[in-house]
């Protein structure tokens, strides 16, 4: 009997133009969420490699800042025509290592080329100033130049996006790069290595290392000849980022955690209102800073909101998406199921009430939970307080706006928040009084790439996007160009 191979895909760094393994010999196991099976390895990089990936990218920065930004931009629309080309394979790697459903695959993938194909359109747009002087044949010149190595550390759960993120605004003004992919996700980032090297991208420019954060991340944070950190991730990572580059006074990006409150006023179209909810929590299988966390409902409409919320949250088809059209997937790993798990547990237990969901499930050997509604939860208890991160909506109901924008505010978080009203006076005070970097009206929660996408209180410092995300990696030099006085008298 022929026997079946058992041997996993392996993938290599990208350090200095060239694909390597770890010389400390050892690699990280890649696991498919949806099925439990192990997919792929890659290398567990040592803080030296690390280190070897930012001397490189810091080489490389001394010649790639006088390439003319056109030029630079050149090679993000050639990884956005690749990135095309390669759509069907770099789709498929998507649902395996991180589980999402097809569409929103689809939608990542494509997405990250018109991103490249964007910041790549800003080589001829990002611009300084001349101000007037108080001088005689003065000229100030505000110039914005490149920082210089930028370290982008990236996400699980959007793996392929954050790559275009934090890599197309520091390319495009004259930074180099060296990305450090999340353990869970790291497959798609070094396949995407063989675009960059394939599109011909300098050596140096754009570097890739893998392993654990407790070493790669943290020499990423405290090297000195890091300018920028660009973190995706948790609050707490971001302290520890923070923390370190403070050492050196690095600059940082962070964008962080969110708990995005929906307030559903009695004048809203609730069935409007519903969908897009659901599209904001389920969306990335309930895994997206930007996802919906917590209701608040007018009390007039509750019991018809709920009612038609739990119905449709219930009828969502749960499975593996890679085998078949799903409406949502699976967790990242067990312990973010675990954590889920028993978050809606103890809301139960301190008096919750389930109305769809809350349980587990077992499909093949996959990290897998219901779309979950309860009630009868207080404002003070930790699945309002706290983020969830996985498919979990918890509701409470409020008398008069006043009381919804001071419980919607009541949070450590400020990154999304949403409105649902037909009323111009209660959009118009959401979007004065709601304490978030961004407040969708009547819409789902899902923000634009020439938008801004920047958190406040602990949901982040710095941001992404358009033209403010691209002056993240810009830094401003004042110019005093000053002619001889005589020369100003003709």
């Amino acid at each position: 009997m022929m026997s079946i191979s058992t041997k996993l895909n392996h993938y290599k760094m990208y350090i200095n133009g060239e694909f390597k393994d770890s010389k400390s010999g050892e690699n990280i196991t890649v696991i498919d969420p949806s099925s439990g099976d192990k997919i792929s390895t890659v290398p567990k990089a040592t803080r030296e490699e690390a280190r070897e990936a930012i001397d490189a990218a810091y080489e490389a920065e001394k010649t790639w800042k006088k390439v003319p930004a056109a030029k630079r931009g050149s090679y993000l629309h050639a990884c956005a025509e690749e990135i095309r080309k390669d759509k069907n394979h770099l789709i498929q790697m998507l649902q395996e290592e991180q589980g999402k459903i097809k569409s929103l695959a689809t939608t990542e993938i494509l997405f990250s080329a018109d991103y490249f194909d964007y910041m790549a359109s800003a080589a001829r747009t990002y611009e300084g100033e001349i101000l007037q002087s108080d001088n005689p044949n003065e000229n100030i010149m505000i110039a914005k130049q490149p920082i210089g190595v930028a370290a982008g550390i990236l996400p699980w759960n959007f793996p392929f996006f954050l790559i275009a993120r934090k890599m197309g605004p520091a390319l495009v003004t004259g930074n180099t790069i060296v990305m450090k992919p999340s353990s869970d996700t790291p497959n798609l980032a070094l396949e995407f290595a063989k675009i960059v090297d394939k599109v011909g991208i300098p050596k140096g420019v754009v570097n890739f290392v893998t392993g654990p954060g407790s070493e790669i991340g943290d020499e990423l944070s405290k090297n000195k000849k890091i300018g920028i950190i660009s973190l995706t991730g948790s609050v707490g990572s971001g302290k520890k980022v923070m923390a370190a580059a403070a050492g050196h006074m690095a600059k940082v990006s962070l964008e962080l955690g969110g708990k995005a409150p929906a307030i559903v006023c009695s004048d809203a179209d609730i069935d409007l209102a519903v969908q897009s909810i659901i599209d904001s929590r389920v969306d990335n299988n309930g895994q997206l800073c930007n996802n919906c966390e917590r209701i608040y409902v007018q009390k007039q409409i509750a019991d018809e909101f709920i009612k038609k919320l739990s119905d449709k949250m219930s009828k969502i088809t749960v499975g593996n998406p890679t085998k078949g059209d799903v409406g949502m997937g699976p967790l990242i790993n067990q312990a973010a199921l675990d954590k889920v798990a028993g978050m809606v547990d103890r809301a139960v237990k301190a008096g919750g009430r389930i109305t769809a969901g809350g349980h587990k499930l077992s499909i093949e050997n996959g990290f897998y939970f219901e779309p979950t509604v309860i009630t009868n939860v207080k404002q003070d208890s930790e699945i309002v307080q706290d983020e969830i991160f996985g498919p979990v909506l918890p509701v409470l109901t409020f008398d008069t706006l006043d009381q919804a924008i001071d419980m919607a505010n009541d949070s450590d978080f400020g990154l999304t928040s949403s409105i649902f009203t037909s009323n111009l006076d209660n959009a118009a005070r959401a979007a004065n009084e709601l304490e978030d970097g961004e407040t969708y009206i009547n819409r789902f929660n899902f923000e634009a790439m020439n938008g801004s996408h920047s958190g406040w209180k602990e949901s982040g410092i710095g941001g992404d996007d358009g033209k403010h995300g691209i002056e993240e990696f810009l830094n401003t030099h004042v110019i005093y160009l000053q002619g001889h006085p005589e020369m100003a008298k003709g």
